[in-house]
């Protein structure tokens, strides 16, 4: 699988798939991974273990990337 098939970036209020997996920036700083919402501080990095995926934000950019 190629880098760009195993990562995401997006916006507020833009969303899409990793896989199988929904992910989605509802609106500055939330966001939502497999159905999991959280809050997200700028340069802060989450880890979704249920899903395997890792998001990290950056001012108004959002990098969601599979890790497992």
């Amino acid at each position: 699988m190629s880098d760009q098939a195993n990562t995401l970036t997006l916006t507020p209020r833009k969303y899409g798939k990793l896989g199988v997996v929904h992910c989605g920036v509802t609106r500055e700083g939330f966001i939502a991974v497999g159905g999991d919402p959280r809050d997200i501080a700028d340069g802060e990095e989450i880890t979704f273990e249920r899903v395997g995926i890792k998001a990290k934000r950056n001012g108004s950019e959002y990098t969601f990337t599979k890790i497992s």
